[in-house]
């Protein structure tokens, strides 16, 4: 097990918003963070090879955990999958993880239901003050969320998902320095609308996907209710195209858009500020989030996500992508993915790696970041 000392401002980088729990002290910048972050995290393998594209490509059991809408075009009746992704691996963190495990199931030729969990551990961590002393209690801080849904087809090119959602995030428990506030675990309820759109029967030509994730309530972490944080609640835009080369052969490429739906940090030395972040209710942050008084520039607000994949008799993919965050405070993230999988009899091995970038303290956290998934059909 390993055991690391963070400050507060490193936790507020690493876990987004955290520094606002423990009551941080940190200079404003215009950014949007939110609770449990990990709901951003694209889980499986196949949209890790291809720069976490995945709203409009071609169906597959993956999708339960974005845009379910695709799960009544698949061709197996059920399958069950895992997935496992070591997290931050450049910054020399073991223990940071996020696993996931999803069912579905086909109840008829035009509808699905679907299951899903997914676990994230941030490890042990030695929590300190500004001073860098230990003088707190070491925390195994974990969240997880658990999803419900079900999709149909509204007719014979566009269907429908809903999915319902528990989440829990417990980042740190008790009382520290002789306060009142009593920090607990976090829970909220939320949901996901998502939609899909095929030109062709067979799937080849144009596709788009749609996808609101995470519309549900605000979260807190301690007895003072008075302050909860948003959860990332997002919208993503989908376009793919698959040309069918032969009878063996295909490739499919694809871009994503993403605009998570909160509002902006409020700056913590304006009072009156702070207090209007968090009196908005879920609802009219989502729309608050596109001005710019309460939210960011469009420029600086999207997440585009570009990729490739190659088919061969369903057997054998090839991927590549690329990923771009044009934050400029977050450092404009970005990077190149690859991926691979094969089918063996029922099941399916998937692979991807996020490729080095970077050098010294501009290098890449989540370079050499690998996801691994299997899914396997009934």
């Amino acid at each position: 097990m390993m055991r690391r000392k963070y400050s507060p401002f490193f936790l507020f980088i690493a876990l987004t918003f955290i520094s606002q729990v423990v009551n941080a002290q940190l200079n404003p910048i215009r950014i949007q963070s939110t609770a449990v972050p990990f709901m951003l995290i694209s889980p499986d393998a196949r949209s890790g090879g291809m720069g976490n594209l995945s709203l409009a490509m071609s169906p597959e059991a993956n999708d339960l955990f974005g845009n379910t809408a695709k799960l009544p075009y698949l061709n197996e009746d059920r399958s069950f999958l895992i997935n496992y992704t070591p997290w931050l691996k450049d910054l020399g963190l073991n223990d940071v993880y996020l696993a996931s495990a999803g069912f579905y199931k086909k109840l008829d030729y035009k509808s699905s239901i679907n299951s899903s969990l997914r676990f994230f551990s941030l490890g042990n961590i030695d929590f300190s003050d500004e001073s860098g002393n230990i003088n707190l209690p070491s925390q195994r801080p974990s969240e997880f969320s658990y999803d419900f849904g079900y999709s149909t087809l509204l007719n014979d090119k566009i269907s429908m998902g809903v999915t319902l959602r528990y989440i829990h995030s417990r980042l740190v428990s008790g009382s520290y320095g002789g306060t009142a506030i009593n920090y607990r675990a976090g829970n909220t309820l939320s949901g996901d609308i998502s939609m899909f759109y095929k030109q062709n029967e067979d799937m080849h030509g144009f596709h788009a996907g749609l996808l609101l994730s995470n519309l549900g309530g605000k979260i807190s972490y301690s007895n003072e209710t008075k302050n909860k944080y948003f959860i990332p609640a997002n919208l993503g835009l989908g376009i793919g195209y698959l040309s069918i080369l032969d009878a063996e052969n295909s490739i499919e490429v694809g871009m994503d858009v993403n605009r998570i739906m909160v509002p902006a940090n409020p700056d913590n030395s304006n009072t009156e500020s702070v207090n209007q972040y968090f009196s908005q209710s879920v609802v009219s942050s989502w729309f608050n989030s596109f001005n710019n008084k309460y939210g960011m520039p469009i420029g600086e607000s999207l997440k585009a996500s570009l990729g490739i994949e190659y088919n061969y008799t369903n057997r054998f993919f090839i991927r590549g992508g690329y990923f771009i965050d044009n934050n400029k405070n977050l450092g404009s993230m970005q990077y190149f993915t690859l991926g691979t999988s094969f089918q063996y009899q029922q099941s399916k091995f998937n692979i991807s790696y996020l490729v080095p970038s970077g050098g010294g303290i501009t290098k890449n956290p989540l370079s050499n970041t690998l996801r691994f998934g299997t899914i396997f059909y009934f």
